[in-house]
């Protein structure tokens, strides 16, 4: 095992597994409708500072003080911001307190097996998984210091897994392979099983610190696990493989980044960046593979497939065509991912359940707007790639809290964004005979749109986004917010006064109201905040960032029942602390006054890593955050010299494990107050 696989080049602002561009049509990209309204007011008002103003205030609906012109309310943010950092270490304001809990390999179930490099694939099922992502927290008979964590792993980085890695040349894709380039079986399964989702049952100790509690309640939901498929999708022929023919099931969860949480508190884990998992070796690949950026002759992320053995969990990664049909291959096994998950974390023996109707994409996570009462239950989703798009969900039935249940989310209405230049929006339809989507347009019916969402959000005409990613939606007012992370397609060429950025690096936050409910088809929309250094970002009056603001690449994104907006950002470890991207230090979280459009630095994670993750208490008084691939700045010549770039969380000559912070403050008051 001596031949270490490294990646192909990609895009270098992309972090380890993201997907490249797939998005061919003509259809507006955001950044072209923003830059013609900001044009457009430029003209008007005859200067920079008013057109970014103009365009990021437009008096929405229960919109901010400043946009309306009121008086501004106090602020939310009671602590003193904190300064970049780019030291292997968390810091948080004065007055809190931070706890390491949960790192990977941490055991929760079975015979507890400790976290080591030596441990089995099936010690890793019982294990806390690899690279912490979205989460929450589900109280226990209503507990503020007793429940049950939830928590996404989003991927594995096996040179920091396996003891056979040591010494070798492998960057942070890179895994040991044998001379002919088969794999290790228990080393993919460790990895497989590194996957998924870990339900921990979490407790308060009298002297304030978290620890794991055993509990029958504690399991992992991981790349292998039973799941059923619900929805328009299931049972048609896009699903049907050699595991279950009838396309009733398929095995494992993939690549979950952020979460949602359900009107009826269930756990929903997104499907993000599924699609590279597979190999396809067919000459010919159809939309519902390359649309997803699954290309012919394509080996796969970490080359499961390879599995020394050739055993059926593992085979399946190859999605080429071998049998006499689907039932005796795995030509559709990628078709089964690529949705949101829903797991009920109080019921161990409960399966895990995909919910086709919200659409098959690079799900980044889900946003449900408040329940209300006899009326439809409405949820958000970005698709997070490059020129992709935002999705909304409204539901057929409407929500009776005595009877709720997720099959609410298996029959209504998927729509599409599409954002205009006078601040105005409209939800297009993916349905059936809507919009265009036609039998004679490709569309047979509405699985076959579900399951092409992308190729039916190309054909109706929505706005290409700059990776949208997180979501939420402010309890108060009813604004939906979206993180949209980067877009350097912007050439110098492209540059004017409106537009001051060429190759937009950092990123921006955009916001909308509905016109009415949730469930309306027309929206008013504003930008937040542009991300940026003191140059380049912009507050929600326009203004230059300060120094205790500027960020990059916002990302994870949440609101907490006192509106304070929560922003953690995912600087890519390829270009973090270099370049145009040095102001910014490591990655951060700030808090942002929804009103006010204050803004400040509440957190510095480690080197090499991305703060994600987030879940509160309901007492509020306990916040919950994750810390994902501390480390990954570690060059492939570097490791295999034992310098790595981070030793975080343990110090000293550790390797670097993605663990959760738990933050406190000393006197016991509200986080963030």
């Amino acid at each position: 095992m001596t031949q270490p696989r490294q990646p192909g080049q990609v895009d270098p602002i992309l972090a380890a597994g993201d997907e490249p561009a797939s998005n061919p049509t003509s259809n507006d990209y955001f950044g072209d409708i923003l830059a013609a309204r900001m044009h457009r007011r430029t003209l008007l008002r005859g200067s920079l500072a008013a057109a970014v103003a103009a365009a990021m205030s437009t008096a929405l609906p229960f919109g901010s003080a400043l946009a309306a012109g009121t008086q501004a309310a106090p602020t939310r943010i009671g602590f003193q911001a904190i300064p970049v950092s780019n030291t292997d270490s968390v810091v948080v304001p004065e007055g809190y307190n931070v706890q390491t809990f949960i790192p990977w390999g941490t055991p929760i179930s079975g015979s507890m097996p400790a976290a080591s490099l030596e441990a089995s694939g099936d010690d890793q099922g019982h294990q806390v998984g690899s690279h912490h992502d979205g989460m929450h927290f589900f109280p226990l008979e209503g507990s503020s210091r007793d429940g049950l964590l939830v928590l996404n792993h989003e991927y594995v980085e096996p040179r920091f897994m396996h003891a056979e890695a040591q010494g070798l040349a492998l960057d942070s894709e890179g895994f040991p392979q044998y001379e002919d380039g088969s794999r290790d079986a228990d080393q993919v399964l460790k990895e497989l099983n590194a996957h998924g989702v870990s339900v921990v049952r979490a407790r308060q100790s009298d002297d304030g610190q978290w620890q794991v509690i055993e509990d029958e309640r504690n399991r992992r939901i991981t790349g292998l696990t039973p799941m059923r498929l619900a929805g328009p999708v299931a049972g048609t022929e896009h699903v049907t493989t050699k595991y279950s023919p009838d396309g009733s099931m398929t095995r494992g969860t993939l690549n979950n980044c952020a979460n949602g949480v359900t009107p009826w508190n269930t756990y929903l884990a997104a499907e993000e960046n599924w699609a590279g998992y597979f190999a396809n070796q067919d000459a010919e690949i159809d939309r519902r593979q390359a649309r997803y950026g699954i290309e012919s002759r394509s080996e796969g992320r970490y080359q499961w497939h390879r599995a020394a053995g050739g055993a059926d969990e593992f085979a399946r990664f190859d999605a080429s065509s071998r049998g006499a049909s689907p039932r005796e291959d795995y030509r559709n096994e990628p078709h089964g991912f690529g949705y949101m998950v829903e797991i009920d974390p109080y019921d161990p023996s409960s399966i895990p359940v995909k919910r086709t109707h919200l659409g098959r994409f690079a799900h980044e996570g889900v946003v449900f707007a408040p329940a209300v009462e006899g009326q439809p239950v409405v949820c958000y989703s970005g698709d997070d790639a490059r020129f992709e798009y935002i999705y909304k969900f409204v539901s057929a039935k409407p929500y009776q809290a005595a009877s709720a249940d997720g099959s609410l989310l298996d029959e209504g209405t998927l729509y599409v964004a599409k954002f205009h230049e006078d601040g105005s929006g409209e939800w297009l339809a993916l349905a059936p005979g809507e919009n265009g989507l036609t039998p004679e347009n490709g569309f047979a019916d509405l699985a076959e749109i579900l399951v092409n969402a992308r190729s039916a959000a190309d054909h109706v005409g929505a706005t290409k986004m700059d990776r949208p990613e997180w979501g939420a939606v402010d309890p108060a007012t009813g604004q939906v917010y979206f993180t949209l992370t980067n877009n350097t397609r912007r050439s110098e060429e492209q540059v004017d006064a409106a537009n001051p950025r060429a190759e937009n690096h950092f990123g921006h936050i955009v916001r909308w109201q509905e016109d009415g409910t949730h469930a309306a088809e027309r929206f008013q929309w504003e930008i937040f905040l542009l991300a940026g250094d003191q140059e380049s970002g912009r507050h929600l009056d326009g203004t230059p960032l300060d120094q205790e603001a500027i960020f990059a690449s916002p990302d994870g994104l949440w609101i907490d029942p006192d509106r304070r907006v929560w922003i953690q950002t995912d600087i890519s470890e390829s270009v973090v602390n270099s370049g145009n991207h040095e102001v910014f230090g490591n990655n951060q979280m700030l808090v942002a006054d929804p009103e006010t459009g204050e803004l400040k630095r509440f957190l510095t994670g480690p080197v090499g890593q991305e703060i994600t993750g987030i879940a509160m208490t309901p007492d509020q008084r306990t916040l919950f955050v994750n810390v994902q691939h501390p480390g990954a700045t570690t060059s492939a010549e570097a490791f295999a010299a034992g310098e790595l770039t981070s030793h975080w969380p343990e110090g000293g000559s550790a390797l670097p494990r993605s663990a959760t912070l738990v933050i406190t403050r000393e006197d016991g008051g509200i986080i963030g107050a």
